[in-house]
């Protein structure tokens, strides 16, 4: 008796081992995960979670004989209907946050705690680096998104005073904390310049006089202040000593943006809010597309 496969047993039993390989990496990288929140690995396992579902969800129809139809026919409607589904999902959400009592743009107070640098050795050497590099820490401030969760941040700064470094610790659903830099210099003709990695999404305005640029997969804080340097230097912009301290400038900063947001439509005026919502209709639109761009991109919208 031949121990080969038929053609058509390969057909059944190729897709099969694609499938129980992805469902075993995607389980491996959320273990991963579970310790270092990485955006990039959560995009990856995105992408993974996508094509099981499609992928397996045609093997069972043509396996049950659920609906005569084609492979790679089912292997489509079913990323479609994973589309609808996850659209359906994020799009509820943000019409809950746009009700909830949660800030949009919170106020930022002085941790009364001090520094709070979470005891990893990959955040501690973060810290070690930016002292190397003449860095100091100015002040240490915490910001509660709601339900006695907290954004807390450390706040650095050169020995010039005309560079500052936001590093924000942002707690994750299963314990583990994720870190994100904002780099930010105020020009002599009063423009800023903003460089961050954050991957949450904004998908708002800015202030004519601010440039910003989001890149979500440069993680390292090295590049990412390379970059903002670049971005200057390109700019012809000559940076000046911060006059304020960054407490001051961070929440007049979250003043400025709902202003500005609230004028160009992104977000309902303050006495509509508790009708409407805090967030208009295009406003939504504009979240959820950016959403999706950054949960399976990496990208974010240009604001510049």
């Amino acid at each position: 008796m031949s121990s080969h496969l038929s053609p058509a047993e390969l057909s059944v039993v190729e897709p099969t081992y694609f499938i129980l390989g992805a469902i075993f990496v995607s389980l491996v990288l959320m273990q991963i995960n579970q310790r270092v929140a990485s955006p990039l690995l959560s995009i990856v396992d995105r992408w993974l979670r996508w094509f099981v579902f499609a992928f397996g969800a045609a093997q069972m129809c043509r396996d049950f004989e659920l609906v005569d139809r084609p492979y790679w026919v089912l292997v489509i409607v079913f990323f479609i209907v994973w589309f609808v589904g996850e659209t359906l999902y994020n799009w509820l959400a943000i019409s809950a946050l746009s009700v909830s009592p949660l800030p949009l743009f919170p106020r930022y107070a002085i941790n009364a705690s001090g520094e709070e640098w979470p005891v990893q050795s990959r955040l501690l050497k973060i810290r070690e680096w930016l002292r190397s590099q003449g860095f100091r820490q100015t002040q240490a401030l915490k910001a509660e998104v709601g339900g006695g969760v907290y954004l807390r941040v450390s706040v650095y700064q050169d020995t010039q005073a005309t560079v500052r470094v936001q590093v924000t610790f942002i707690p994750q659903a299963n314990g583990a904390i994720s870190v994100c830099f904002a780099v930010t210099s105020i020009t002599a003709d009063g423009r800023r310049y903003l460089t961050d990695n954050l991957y949450i999404p904004f998908a708002g305005f800015y202030p004519e006089h601010w440039f910003v640029e989001r890149a979500p997969w440069r993680r390292s804080l090295p590049h990412l202040l390379a970059r903002h340097r670049a971005r200057l230097l390109a700019g012809n912009a000559t940076p000046v000593p911060f006059a304020v301290e960054p407490l001051a400038d961070l929440n007049t900063a979250q003043h400025e943006l709902d202003q500005v947001n609230t004028e160009l439509g992104f977000l309902h005026a303050h006495q509509d809010r508790e009708d409407l919502g805090k967030i208009t209709h295009e406003g939504r639109y504009r979240v959820w597309k950016e959403i999706w761009m950054l949960n399976y991109l990496g990208r974010a919208a240009r604001y510049e």
